[in-house]
């Protein structure tokens, strides 16, 4: 691996940027992408979730984005709503360094009128999801005649989820004279006939896109089915992580797992399809900030989770192909840490552990040596507070009113995540009802906001 500062390309005030974000060493994916990225090449390059792609396309799109134009410059296409909030996310703190650059998320969930108005004021980037970025297109609101460059996020996990056309008919409305990457963690047939029609003489950069041992270490334990459950609080007695992920393959499983931890005396909260955007953002943060330790979730969490130190992931179902095994384990081992991946598997299903988990060892339940007592309780509960960066409100306000004027101390206060109307804080449980009345009682900013638990 080497630092930043050796591409000479890359402007001072970046990589000063950079050092104060913690990048210190690229990725292989970033050492091979920014420099071709750089020289306005297409790209195509294949490399596991986790691997610090966003600012691989991330560094070169911000450095040649005229801020001086008001209309968008670049248009991000990711699958879903959490992977867009994610990327938006990260690519502003990249753009710390440059004035006036604003990047606008584009998805659904939300109400069309404020992405008209925000587009109206103009945006340099644009990261949207394609079925959000169609229903633009169709209104006319989203101008794309001074788009430079064309990046598609996990393409694999857009086409998986039926968006080809889509895809294909934005890419149709752009200039033909643009810059085009593709990223994706696998590569079926569909992605090269996809990369035949929008890209021109990609260069091709593959990182390796399975998770070695090193990184996370696989097992798989044969249950019979009626079995499952108590395997699966066997193990979580036994491996005692901090935080789990769980996928189930039908939604309907995903809550009867959950009820199932929570009897148990677990922290758990169910994920699918079936929540409403509201729900599956809160059920997302209070795991994010440790309110919940273990989530259950559907497929539709094993992209565009960024969540840092998950321990262990489990499939509670055995996926139904290795390229969703590969983007569910994923999860885990990310950024240079390491995790751990546990597979139920039932004897019907052993003849698929070559073709799914090749890579994983085979396990019997008795090797592990489950503490009786252990439960994952959560520590923390999530406060809700009705105002966020319509309001002008920081992070720095809410901790500040927290320890200044409540009296709280800072090892009681968790992640403070801002939201566009609302705002979440992670408190220690036993300082949460002081940090509750405080906050009812008083004012951030000299300002009264409503306040409740999440």
């Amino acid at each position: 691996m080497q630092p930043f500062n050796t591409i000479s390309m890359l402007p001072q005030p970046l990589i000063n940027n950079l050092g104060t974000l913690g990048y210190d060493m690229m990725t292989a994916i970033q050492e091979q992408t920014i420099p071709v990225a750089m020289e306005g090449k297409d790209i195509i390059a294949q490399a596991k979730t986790g691997s610090g792609k966003t600012a691989a396309f991330g560094i070169p799109l911000i450095i040649g984005i005229d801020t001086a134009n008001k209309d968008p410059q670049a248009l991000i296409l990711t699958p879903t709503r959490e992977l867009a909030d994610q990327v938006s996310k990260e690519l502003r703190r990249l753009a710390r360094y440059r004035e006036n650059l604003k990047i606008i998320t584009l998805t659904g969930g939300v109400p069309m009128r404020g992405q008209i108005s925000s587009l109206e004021k103009g945006a340099h980037i644009v990261v949207g999801t394609p079925g959000r970025l169609q229903d633009h297109l169709s209104r006319e609101t989203l101008p794309l005649y001074d788009i430079k460059t064309l990046i598609l996020d996990e393409a694999d996990r857009m086409l998986d989820m039926g968006f080809y056309e889509a895809i294909s008919k934005i890419a149709s409305n752009l200039p033909r004279q643009r810059q085009s990457l593709l990223f994706s963690a696998t590569f079926p047939d569909k992605i090269e006939q996809l990369s035949k029609n929008i890209l021109k003489n990609p260069q091709h950069i593959t990182i390796a896109s399975t998770h070695t041992s090193e990184v996370i270490e696989q097992r798989v334990y044969e249950v019979e089915p009626s079995a499952k459950p108590q395997a699966l609080l066997h193990i979580l007695k036994s491996l005692q992580p901090a935080s789990a992920l769980l996928f189930c393959n039908k939604k309907v499983e995903t809550e009867a797992v959950a009820d199932l931890l929570h009897d148990a005396g677990f922290s758990a909260d169910a994920l699918h399809g079936d929540l409403d955007q509201r729900g599956r953002d809160e059920a997302l943060l209070m795991f994010a900030n440790g309110t919940t330790r273990i989530l259950v979730a559907t497929d539709v969490a094993s992209r565009g989770l960024d969540i840092s130190q998950i321990e262990l992931v489990i499939n509670y179902d055995l996926p139904h192909d290795s390229e969703i095994y590969t983007h569910r384990i994923g999860r885990t081992g990310r950024a240079g840490a390491t995790g751990k991946a546990v597979t139920l598997m039932t004897p019907r299903e052993a003849t698929k552990r070559e073709d799914i988990v090749p890579d994983a060892r085979v396990e019997a339940l008795s090797v592990l040596r489950p503490e009786k007592h252990f439960a994952m309780e959560s520590h923390k509960v999530t406060l809700c507070i009705d105002g966020g960066k319509k309001s002008k409100l920081r992070a720095g306000d809410i901790l500040g009113t927290l320890c200044k004027e409540i009296g709280l101390s800072p090892e009681q206060i968790g992640k403070i995540s801002i939201g566009e109307r609302q705002s979440y804080v992670a408190i220690e449980r036993a300082a949460a009802q002081k940090a509750y009345k405080g906050l009812q009682k008083g004012k951030i900013k000299k300002r009264k906001f409503r306040v409740w638990w999440l």
